[in-house]
This record gives C-alpha cells, structure tokens and sequence, in this order.
C-alpha cells in the first residue's frame, strides 16, 4: 500500500491511527518549558507505562507459563521486532546468556534490517513482510514467537507472526494498539495502554519502556520456572570476567554460609559451577553426585536438593 493510501485509509476512518500517534494534551507546548518542566513531565508519564504493564501481567503469566512447558521440551523463544521494538528484544535476549548461562538459540531475537539496524536506523524494513516470514523460517510447534510492534501493524512482525503460526508455533504480540491490525495473528494479544506520547509518535518514550518492562519480567519468569535460578540468587550467572567471579564466591557465600576461602576452594573442585557447588555443600555430597542430582532435575537446585533429602 502506498504511503497516499495510507494517508487516505487513516483519514477515513478505515485504519484508525493507533493512540501512540495521537497528541498529548498534557505536553501541548512542550517546547515552551524549561528543561526541568520537560524532564518531569517525561517521569510522570513513565509510571502510565508501569500501569500499563501491571494490567497485563496475568495474560504475561500465561505466556510464560506455555513459554516454560515448551523450553522444558527443548523448544525456543523468538522475538520479532523493528526500529526500538527490535532492538529491546536482541537486548533481552543477549544480557541472558551471562545471567542464566543459556544456551545460544534458546531466546532468538530477530530486527527487520538485520544486525546493521542495531545501530543504524533501517526504517523501511519493517515495510517488509516477506522479510518476516523468513526471519520466521525454521521454527516449530514447540516454539514461541513473540512480536514486538508499538503500533500493533508492522508489516515485518506480520509476516513473522503468520509464519510461525502456520508452523504451530504459538504466538504473542505486544502493543500499545488496542486496534492492533496484528492481533488475529496472536494466541495471547498483550496491549500496553500507555496512550499518546509526550513527543507525539516518538514510541521510543512510554510504549518502549513498557515493552522493556514486559520484556524484563517475561524472560526473568521464565528463567526462574525452568530452574535458573534459586530462591533470589543468580545461580546460572557464567563467570566470565573478574567482576563475576567474585559475584560468583558471593553467591555460593550467601547459599551456604561458607567463608570466603572455602567458597574459592569448592569452586575450584567443582570446575567453577556454581550450582553444583552449592548443591554439593548444601547436601554434603560431593561434587560428581552433586553434578549427577542436577543433570537428573534439569539442572534444578531445589529439584536436586528435594532429592538429596528425600
């Protein structure tokens, strides 16, 4: 459809245009105020986007808890996104290798444009449709994908959803579009009601951060239902530098209670994994029957503990 159509289509009321494009009475003469004025009237309109995601969370809920049944089998998470959409999503999943020590191709995020637009704006590839489906190519019906379109229509995130879907995979879109032109395609349609932004159309405001919000706590979810996590520590966290390896000793610290030096030593038997080593002194066992109860319980430090009680 040609950029007159479009025009045409919203001024007919055919498409009507999604509330993110809208004005914000509230920031009428923005560029009247002082830089202090603008900055609080950013903070105020912040907490809609904490409100909008708070609205959401027990259709959220539900996604992870499919998004976890299908991982256990082995399937995977793909997000689907262009321009800041795009972008919050290779964030997400990138920082989760690190922090859970997940494996590559378990959260898959996909950006119209490729890895040039990650840095670059590339704004008429999410026009593409045929590029989403692409992008869409491979998955399967233990597999979930996610789009990621503040105005709810992007062509790319279309393409990727319909694909996917007609690979059996189930799908989710997250919007800011109660109208979203993109819904039928989505298994659980999540809107952010985050409303007009304080720089009209800018989604890079309220409708990106709560997508990042949505994001956040939709991957940490379901890091902590698969067993990445015990109690409130970062227990799969990969030592790959100084800094994490003494957060590392921290952490079997404050699972256990042992010194410092004792901590150092049964990670170094343990060829530096920290679940094991917990499990290992936590059960008092060593740490090949440590390393053995977590490869039974999917690498569950309570499922092993449960185990070495029983």
């Amino acid at each position: 459809m040609s950029t007159q159509d479009l025009l045409l289509d919203h001024q007919d009321g055919a498409q009507p245009l999604p509330p993110t494009e809208l004005r914000l009475d509230a920031s009428a003469e923005l560029d009247s105020k002082s830089s202090l004025e603008v900055l609080r009237l950013l903070n105020a309109e912040d907490r809609v986007a904490v409100e909008a995601v708070a609205a959401v969370l027990p259709q959220l809920a539900d996604l992870v808890d499919l998004a976890a049944e299908r991982f256990r089998r082995g399937g995977a998470v793909h997000y689907f996104g262009a321009g800041t959409s795009g972008r919050l999503g290779v964030l997400d999943a990138a920082e989760l290798l690190p922090t859970f020590n997940l494996e590559p191709g378990r959260v898959v995020a996909h950006i119209a444009g490729g890895p040039a637009a990650l840095v670059n704006a590339v704004e008429d590839a999410e026009d593409s449709e045929a590029e989403g489906r692409a992008a869409a190519a491979g998955i399967g019906p233990d597999d979930i994908a996610i789009g990621l379109a503040a105005s709810g229509n992007t062509p790319y995130v279309g393409g990727a959803l319909a694909a996917a879907r007609a690979a059996g995979a189930t799908t989710a879109l997250v919007s800011s579009n109660p109208d979203a032109a993109l819904a039928p395609l989505a298994d659980i349609d999540l809107v952010l009601a985050t409303g007009a932004e304080v720089l009209t159309g800018s989604t890079r405001l309220k409708a990106a951060t709560a997508e990042k919000l949505v994001l956040n706590g939709f991957s940490t979810a379901l890091m902590v239902a698969v067993g990445r996590t015990w109690s409130n520590l970062m227990v799969s966290v990969v030592a790959t530098n100084d800094k994490l390896r003494l957060r590392t000793v921290r952490i079997l610290q404050e699972a256990t209670g042992l010194e410092a030096a004792a901590a150092v030593g049964l990670l170094a038997s343990a060829d530096g994994e920290l679940k094991t080593s917990i499990v290992a002194a936590i059960a008092a066992i060593d740490v090949v029957d440590a390393r053995s109860l977590l490869s039974r319980h999917h690498g569950s430090v309570r499922g092993a503990l449960a185990a070495a009680s029983a």
